[in-house]
């Protein structure tokens, strides 16, 4: 699976979902200007730009795995301090941030927990961590058809891949064994229009995340066959395709406290 791929290619794949989420996703967030915000593998700064919008760029952060997307998410927010690395050991002090979001990145870290417990750790007590993950488990995410289509029509599909938070509940416990409280989950739907086929399932062949992987490892052949597939289990264009995400907030303890069971 890779997401070191331009930034563009993410932007016109999942990033027109992302983008959409990342508005609502903020305004649940507790925040209010003079705060300060961190957002937790930020790819090229979907949910930084709506931060910055709300906080002003001196006081927002941003850390990323992937080198493209951290040089993309420079050169678009060049006053924001954004960082090279993982949600498991970010790179900042105790209770710097008012909040830590992760948009749509738990179901991509190698430890969830750990990932969610160091949001919490680099945010003050009182303050808000919050997480969101496609609904992909319940068939409502935006990579639902696909994922169907594949497991129905290939060959040789790629083996279900069930991440940690794609399914009702699942960030809910990420969230409580992370030590936060007062969790919250709650649930927010996108969508994203297509004026035909060709913009729906182009960026699929850019090679982003697991289903880029799919159509990647795919000849010519079995790859226009697949396409036709899918045309058939869309509707005729323009069509709109909707996304729901679950999303948890909670509350970062006085340290010390102990944590939730």
């Amino acid at each position: 699976m890779s997401f070191d791929v331009a930034a563009e290619a993410y932007d016109r794949f999942m990033g027109r979902y992302s983008a959409q989420l990342a508005g609502p996703f903020v305004e649940r967030s507790g925040l209010s200007p003079g705060d300060r915000a961190l957002d937790v593998g930020c790819g090229p700064g979907v949910l930084t730009g709506p931060l910055v919008e709300l906080l002003g760029a001196d006081h927002v952060a941003a850390i990323d795995p992937s080198e493209p997307f951290v040089a993309a998410a420079r050169e678009r927010f060049p006053d924001v301090d954004v960082r090279q690395g993982s949600a498991e050991q970010l790179p900042y002090d105790d209770g710097v941030f008012d909040a830590a979001l992760a948009q749509l990145v738990v179901h991509f870290m190698q430890d969830p927990v750990a990932g969610v417990r160091e949001m919490a750790r680099v945010t003050k007590p009182g303050g808000h961590v919050l997480i969101s993950s496609w609904d992909h488990g319940g068939g409502r995410g935006p990579l639902s058809l696909f994922g169907r289509a594949a497991q129905s029509f290939l060959a040789d599909p790629p083996p279900p891949d069930r991440r940690t938070g794609e399914v009702e509940g699942d960030l809910d416990r990420v969230a409580t064994e992370a030590g936060l409280v007062e969790v919250w989950p709650f649930t927010l739907t996108v969508s994203v229009r297509y004026e035909s086929f060709e913009e729906w399932w182009e960026p699929y062949t850019f090679g982003v995340g697991p289903a880029g992987d799919t159509v990647s490892g795919l000849d010519e052949t079995h790859r226009a066959a697949f396409a036709d597939h899918l045309r058939e289990q869309l509707p005729a264009p323009p069509f709109e395709l909707p996304g729901t995400a679950w999303c948890v907030r909670g509350v970062v303890p006085q340290r010390g406290a102990p944590a939730a069971q």
